[in-house]
């Protein structure tokens, strides 16, 4: 994906692009128009021409030499940033095909055009990769934005570092959508890994990569034991961004299952279909881990991808094997299909040995997770306290999520009789996620080795819903891969960052 040209300009009357956005609220049945000096003749047609303010709502009209084409976006009943932000990134991805667009919606504030800026450069993204030669029937995107913020702000240093994140913010999201759109075929754990150390090869990130030999050496028992059924093997990825004098680490910690047949459980057809992005939670911390470092934030930040192919051979595991996790932890598999928590189980581990301030998980990790909170919310476990400030970046970004409770009366359904847990209870359906929740925080570590330390603040992301939009596009997001989780993390970087 290559990101547009993203610009701000103090004022429409001096520009040209092939559409100017403008933007309209649904205030009671009349709504109302937000454009620059030069187009209130608009008002009086809005309603004669169907524009009713509804969010994602866009109306093209004639417009004037130098815009050819006027856009009405819907932005709600209510501006926001959340709001200003949809409206910005749906126009834009609307309005694929034409060149450039100058888009003019209501900004009092640095927020305001923060919020605009992100959006259109989330908007302009596409995954054009496959295409072949049908390509030429598709249309492009936006090449170039120009935002126009009629005050002090247009022009200045501030402008452009909002600018410049914003892009950052479009090119991290792009990365984990192109990710998670390529083939099986073509992206497995080596891939993956390669992938991985391409993206962050210019940047001060040191990589690490075990291969089988190495995560065999190290004991890293779950991610081998779930790639052991593939003829292409395992990886784990540590990615470590440390800046001088950083003060605080955040550890993050992403599923990255390139393909999930279910493995000797196999998956019906039709639920394997798609299964070639349950690697969404590895592309999303490297994600993070990328745009911290291009961000240059002062706060120290590791990701863990734990990688495997999850395949049914004749050298796969089975229901009843026993796997060894990095702790000494042993898991009776009961369901190969739960196999994401057995990789992640290494990867909390690792992670927790280096003892960060905070570790979040992220994973397409529960068709539970889709019954209970569907295709938009993300769900999200853990410590109250440090939960609390993952939901609040969550809403700084706009970004859907949901805390959901730790049952413990389900935690005797991880009980073995042969080991000291198994991975799931064949049978049950009742609270699948909050069982993987539960499962999973039994590998994460202590702030200390003093035997009474308080567990390591975590938080586990379940993005099985919202990692992928199946439905309708909406907003900046078109259908596939959502990029989910990335804007949320990288606040969570940013505030880890400051004093």
């Amino acid at each position: 994906m290559v990101a547009p040209e993203l610009s701000v300009s103090r004022s429409a009357s001096d520009l040209t692009a092939d559409v100017l956005v403008v933007g309209a609220t649904a205030e009671g049945k009349t709504p109302r128009l937000h454009a620059p000096n030069g187009f209130e003749f608009l008002s009086a047609s809005l309603s004669a021409v169907g524009v009713t303010g509804a969010v994602d709502q866009l109306v093209r009209v004639p417009g004037t030499a130098e815009f050819p084409t006027v856009a009405i976006i819907g932005i709600g009943a209510t501006i926001s940033p959340d709001a200003l932000r949809l409206a910005a990134g749906s126009a834009v991805r609307q309005l694929a095909g034409a060149t450039s667009v100058a888009i003019a919606l209501p900004l009092d504030d640095a927020a305001a055009l923060a919020a605009v800026l992100e959006g259109s450069a989330l908007g302009a993204y596409s995954f054009t990769a496959y295409k072949g030669t049908s390509i030429d029937s598709q249309k492009s995107p936006v090449e170039r934005v120009t935002v126009v913020a009629d005050h002090a702000l247009a022009g200045s240093e501030e402008a452009t570092t909002l600018t410049e994140r914003a892009l950052v913010i479009a090119s991290a999201v792009a990365e984990v959508k192109d990710l998670a759109a390529t083939p099986a075929n073509d992206l497995y754990p080596e891939t993956l890994a390669t992938a991985a150390e391409a993206s962050v090869r210019d940047l001060p990130i040191d990589v690490t990569v075990w291969d089988e030999d190495a995560l065999k050496r190290d004991g890293f028992g779950g991610i081998l034991g779930v790639g052991q059924g593939s003829s292409r093997g395992p990886r784990l990825v540590k990615l470590a961004y440390a800046p001088e004098g950083a003060a605080r680490h955040l550890a993050l910690v992403g599923k990255g299952i390139t393909f999930d047949t279910g493995g000797l459980s196999l998956k019906p057809a039709a639920s394997m279909l798609g299964m070639k992005d349950d690697m969404t939670g590895a592309a999303t911390v490297l994600a993070v881990v990328r745009a911290a470092a291009e961000l240059k934030l002062n706060v120290r930040v590791t990701a863990w991808l734990c990688i495997a192919e999850n395949m049914p051979s004749g050298t796969a595991i089975r229901p009843g094997d026993v796997l060894r996790i990095k702790n000494g932890t042993t898991v009776e598999v009961t369901n190969t299909d739960a196999e994401g928590r057995l990789v992640m189980a290494d990867g909390l581990v690792a992670a927790s040995a280096e003892m960060p301030d905070a570790i979040v998980d992220v994973a397409t990790l529960t068709g539970a997770a889709v019954v209970a909170l569907g295709n938009r919310y993300s769900g999200v476990m853990g410590n109250d306290a440090f939960v609390a400030q993952v939901l609040d970046a969550a809403k700084a970004t706009g970004e859907t999520m949901w805390q959901m409770p730790f049952a413990e009366e389900l935690k005797g359904l991880l009980r073995s009789d042969v080991a000291d847990l198994v991975n799931a209870k064949v049978g049950n359906r009742a609270g699948g996620m909050l069982l993987a929740g539960l499962f999973l925080r039994e590998f994460i570590g202590k702030t200390s080795d003093e035997p009474d330390a308080p567990s390591i603040p975590w938080a586990h992301l379940d993005i099985a819903g919202s990692g992928t939009n199946g439905e309708s596009a909406y907003g900046f997001t078109g259908t596939g891969p959502t990029g989910v989780a990335v804007r949320s993390l990288l606040r969570m970087a940013e505030d880890f960052s400051r004093p």
